[in-house]
């Protein structure tokens, strides 16, 4: 069900507060929020975060998509082609122990080659070409776990897992949260079946963001925990999949501590992550998307995520994204470069800096709810809204 975007984070959180009789204070009480940050965002005089979002719809039990209107409505003809995916998408996970026996199955090395094109589309945030060829795709996958034992099964599961990692992406950035979900069950069984570790690490990251998402910043850093010591005796060793799970469930419990206020805690895992990129020394994004590159990225959207936007610009300043750089990663950055501009006040920054988002990753930038926040913010709080920012806001659908 697509949601009315006339309204932000701000309108629709005073609503589902004023619903359940509390006032601001009172949900600065439930969420640990200042009542000035409340007042702020319920004003549009601040952009909400992500931690924002997920703590006031713990408290007034509700779900983080409706605080922020997702899924939004598509804007353009490719637009609804993508989100006619979804329901496509959905039969396929509910259809996910079937075993398909009326579809025709291609050998595993072509099967391959087209799941590394997903990939490529999913890296390249080529949404369009990712709906088209994923749900078919998974089909026959499932179809060829079905028909395998062995290591070829183990294989075919690792291919599984893939593109389940890519529903999830897809549906993550149309804002279909409940969907999203669903895939990384789907995933973590996948890879539990492929004995891959660097999937079973994946799989654990994104169950980790599930948690993150959800406002349950506790729950997430224990299981994230737990998940390192089932590898912290292998460390010594030094193989490289090890320490890239290693690295990349230290950034995702840093992104948990950042959303739960914890700065010190934060900064000791992305300190964690950092040491393991340099001791791999190159970057190596085919699942977990880890290395100095992505630390690098990571750095600057934990002290965005932290609301610190001086420390935020102090990280990305000098920070130069190497040439190959998946383009929804280097996308993200400027989108997170953009919220640390707005946070420490350089507002004639945000725009170029989202224009730059735009020019990587523009499906991406155009879906992102963080993005929608920062427009809102920076179209109401100048007095003489420029050109630039109507005509982005009204090329991401967003009514200001």
């Amino acid at each position: 069900m697509m949601i009315d975007d006339s309204a932000g984070v701000g309108e629709r959180v005073a609503e589902a507060r004023k619903l359940k009789g509390w006032t601001q204070s009172r949900l600065a009480m439930e969420t640990g929020l200042s009542p000035s940050l409340i007042s702020a965002v319920e004003q549009g005089r601040r952009a909400a975060t992500s931690a924002y979002v997920s703590a006031c719809a713990k408290a007034l039990m509700t779900s983080a998509p409706e605080l922020l209107g997702q899924p939004y409505a598509p804007t353009t003809t490719e637009d609804r082609e993508i989100h006619a995916a979804i329901a496509l998408l959905r039969n396929e996970l509910a259809a996910w122990d079937m075993p398909a026996p009326d579809v025709q199955v291609r050998p595993t090395p072509e099967l391959s080659k087209d799941v590394l094109d997903a990939r490529r589309y999913r890296r390249d945030a080529a949404a369009a070409k990712l709906a088209a060829k994923l749900p078919p795709l998974l089909v026959e996958t499932r179809a060829l776990v079905h028909r395998s034992d062995g290591r070829a099964r183990e294989r075919a599961c690792t291919l599984l897992a893939e593109l389940y990692y890519n529903a999830r992406s897809l549906a993550h950035k149309l804002g279909y949260q409940d969907l999203a979900a669903l895939a990384v069950d789907r995933m973590t069984w996948a890879a539990g079946e492929s004995g891959d570790p660097l999937w079973i690490a994946a799989a654990q990251f994104h169950r980790a963001t599930l948690l993150t998402n959800g406002g349950d910043w506790k729950t997430a850093l224990a299981f994230l925990e737990r998940c390192r010591a089932q590898i912290e005796g292998q460390l010594g060793i030094g193989e490289e999949p090890d320490l890239i799970a290693w690295g990349g469930l230290h950034l995702q419990s840093g992104l948990a501590a950042a959303r739960a206020g914890n700065r010190a805690q934060a900064d000791a895992h992305l300190a964690e992550a950092a040491d393991t990129a340099r001791r791999i020394g190159h970057d190596r994004d085919e699942i977990l998307v880890f290395g100095p590159t992505n630390v690098g990225i990571w750095s600057v959207a934990l002290a965005v995520e932290m609301a610190d936007g001086a420390v935020a610009l102090e990280r990305a300043d000098g920070f130069v994204i190497p040439h190959g750089t998946p383009k929804s990663r280097s996308g993200h950055h400027y989108i997170d470069v953009a919220r640390a501009y707005l946070l420490h006040g350089n507002r004639s920054l945000v725009m170029p800096a989202l224009q730059t988002a735009k020019a990587i990753a523009p499906s991406m930038v155009r879906w992102h709810p963080m993005v929608h926040e920062t427009v809102r913010v920076l179209a109401r709080e100048e007095a003489r809204s420029t050109e630039s920012v109507r005509g982005f806001a009204s090329w991401c659908g967003i009514a200001t």
